[in-house]
């Protein structure tokens, strides 16, 4: 059945090898059986409590084997896995559950008790979860919400605040996530059944899901499961505990990483593929990358909308340096004017905003036509990249059209943070754009234009925003202006100001 094709790809794994090392988590392996067990018992937990086919559960639980029996029995189901980060916030968090409709929220022994709390005043359904057991969330309950027919086809919905503050939701097939998995599969030929990726970056976002929790189940591999990158002594722990031998990082983790094994005098032993996306890549790191880790890091491209790995460089003795690779089978590629007019891609090296089309593009972002209208047109999505494609199809990202700024491979919407800005009683106008950092890729800064008379400082308005927004959202540098770049029909040009703070480096 094609709506249940990923949980299908996990059965054929249990099936085909029931002993296997399938997943590492504290110390310990987990055979595939042994998942298998706490999976039936979330498939019971479910059923029992009247989940069933096009039902979202909406999960804020970190990596861990119950968050993966989840997902796992939400596909047994015919239903769909919502992964949602409870660093979030409160508001925006309510918002995106009013957008999903949940049939219930399953939360991690860590979240705080007002979290908790605010969701179950506000109506939600919630039971918290141990990380490797289903003990203590017997109480799990749930209501029924409206299920269409494209809810009974997908697998997961990645939500973001999307660029006006409100929330934003892609979601995914299990034809979309399947189809970019076999892709990378067919890109990365030097991964094998025999091999156990790092499984670290988040699953909450398409990355980490897609390519560290999903793939080594179709792929036939194991995983080393870590909740948290942070403090990196306990990834390097897992490392020569578990032995991975594929290590998928954002580039500030393999920073980070790099920097402790230079600190205590280490090499890491036995690591075969260094993969990163999620963000740009400093090529002035790759040979301190390379020296801590023992081999070449290989970089990709992704976007959520794409489930999400877009392209990806093939072997380190193929890849071009600071480029993210040639696009992966499946994806056709259009090069495209900032209005809309399609430039020839000619075999010479050519420059344009991005769209694509394929199979793993998702179908539209969920109930939000106005935003489907903006970003699809005749089946093309638009990335909102500006890259540069070469003779040999290789990418590289120029820059991006859209404002969003990536802060350690976490997206923030400057959108969100003006809002938030917005409220202070001094600011009459606030423009958030992203510069330069050496070890998180971008910080986001804002431009501040002062009601008149008001008085304010910079340190202010950083910590009115550390009180209502998640750490990596909040301003690391205030600059008050007397006038902010206008186009001619009166629209702030960020490119303008992005420009100048690069030019600062």
């Amino acid at each position: 059945m094609l709506e249940k094709k990923l949980a299908l790809k996990i059965d054929e794994y249990i099936s085909k090898y029931p002993e296997k090392n399938c997943l590492w988590f504290r110390g310990q392996w987990w055979s595939a059986t042994k998942f298998k067990a706490l999976a039936d018992d979330c498939v019971a937990l479910l059923k029992s409590a009247g989940f069933s086919e096009g039902q979202r559960l909406a999960v804020l639980i970190p990596n861990s084997p119950v968050a993966l029996a989840l997902m796992y029995a939400v596909w047994k189901l015919g239903g769909v896995y919502c992964p949602l980060n409870e660093k979030t916030g409160e508001i925006s968090l309510l918002k995106t559950l009013k957008l999903l409709k949940p049939f219930s929220v399953a939360l991690s022994e860590g979240v705080k008790k007002e979290l908790e709390d605010a969701l179950k005043n506000s109506g939600w359904n919630c039971s918290r979860f141990n990380f490797e057991k289903i003990t203590g969330s017997e109480n799990f309950s749930g209501v029924t919400a409206p299920a269409d027919d494209l809810d009974k086809k997908l697998a997961v919905i990645f939500s973001t605040s999307g660029t006006t503050g409100d929330p934003k939701a892609v979601p995914l097939t299990h034809e979309n996530i399947l189809s970019d998995i076999e892709a990378c599969l067919k890109q990365l030929v030097e991964l094998n059944p025999e091999n156990s990726l790092l499984n670290v970056l988040p699953n909450f976002h398409a990355f980490g899901f897609t390519v560290c929790c999903v793939l080594p189940f179709v792929l036939g591999a194991s995983q080393v499961l870590v909740e948290n990158f942070m403090p990196p002594s306990n990834v390097i722990k897992a490392i020569e505990e578990a032995h991975p031998d594929v290590l998928l990082l954002v580039p500030t983790m393999f920073n980070f990483a790099a920097g402790l094994l230079e600190r205590q005098n280490k090499k890491l032993d036995g690591i075969k593929i260094l993969i990163t996306g999620g963000d740009k890549y400093n090529i002035k790191m790759d040979d301190r990358i390379t020296a801590a880790f023992g081999v070449p890091v290989i970089e990709g491209y992704g976007i959520t909308e794409c489930s999400p790995v877009l392209s990806v460089n093939p072997r380190p003795s193929e890849r071009k340096l600071g480029t993210v690779g040639p696009a992966l089978p499946g994806f056709e590629l259009q090069l495209r004017s900032e209005d809309g007019k399609i430039l020839e891609i000619s075999g010479e090296p050519g420059e344009g905003v991005l769209w694509t089309r394929g199979p793993a593009v998702t179908p539209g972002y969920y109930h939000a036509d106005e935003l489907n209208h903006e970003r699809f047109q005749d089946g093309w999505f638009n990335t909102g990249d500006y890259v540069q494609i070469d003779k040999d199809g290789y990418i590289k990202i120029l820059d991006r059209v859209t404002d969003i700024i990536i802060v350690g491979g976490f997206n923030v919407y400057p959108q969100e943070v003006e809002a938030i800005l917005a409220e202070h009683p001094a600011v009459n106008t606030a423009v958030v754009v992203g510069m330069p950092n050496d070890m998180s890729g971008e910080v986001p800064k804002a431009f501040i234009l002062k009601n008149k008379d008001a008085e304010v400082s910079d340190r202010e308005l950083i910590n009115f925003c550390k009180e209502r927004l998640s750490h990596y959202k909040v301003p690391r540098a205030v600059e008050f202006v007397d006038a902010l770049p206008l186009s001619a029909t009166g629209k702030i040009l960020r490119r303008v100001l992005r420009q100048k703070e690069r030019e600062k480096k």
